[in-house]
């Protein structure tokens, strides 16, 4: 279980490098398109953080079908058993020509569980953590395992302490 208060390393993203980077996923996806004209069928994202890239990735891919896997395996201060809330129905092929989106790839298991259920979709995401890059195809930017990522939609501005001011841990 990954705890906040004992996280090394804080990430803040802010919602132009969120929007540049699903724009950079974006860009990968398209070439890699597995249907006949290149094309994908549609995206499923991830809830509730996997939207936003989502929702980018598929302005940026001129695509208007979007299904979400509703899965909660985070609250508010850790990471535990991931729960199926709803999932999309794509009897079709085991996902094949979809592309299952979510913001961050931690320990793997939430695409573990999805992958259990689509197969043959394409799993993408922004960031990825190392014991997560083997559940996912794609991604833009690794960062450590201890390293806690804040979302936009999670922040407002206030002081941060610099760096070399915070207590070592």
């Amino acid at each position: 279980m990954n705890d906040v208060s004992t996280t090394a390393r804080d990430f803040p993203v802010s919602w132009e490098e969120l929007h540049r980077n699903a724009r950079a996923l974006a860009w990968r996806l398209l070439e890699k398109g597995p249907l006949e004209n290149g094309k994908w069928k549609g995206i499923i994202a991830v809830t509730r953080g996997g939207m936003v890239p989502a929702c980018i990735a598929a302005r940026e891919m001129d695509i208007l079908l979007i299904e979400t896997f509703c899965i909660s395996s985070y609250d508010v201060k850790s990471q535990g058993t991931a729960h199926i809330l709803k999932k999309p129905a794509l009897a079709e092929e085991g996902g094949r020509g979809w592309i299952i989106i979510d913001d961050l790839v931690d320990t793997g298991g939430t695409f573990r569980i999805a992958r259990e259920l689509y197969p043959n979709a394409h799993f993408a995401c922004i960031y990825a953590k190392p014991k997560g890059v083997p559940t996912v195809d794609s991604f833009i930017m690794e960062v450590s395992q201890d390293t806690w990522i804040h979302f936009p939609w999670d922040l407002e501005n206030q002081y941060a302490t610099p760096l070399a001011r915070r207590s070592k841990t």
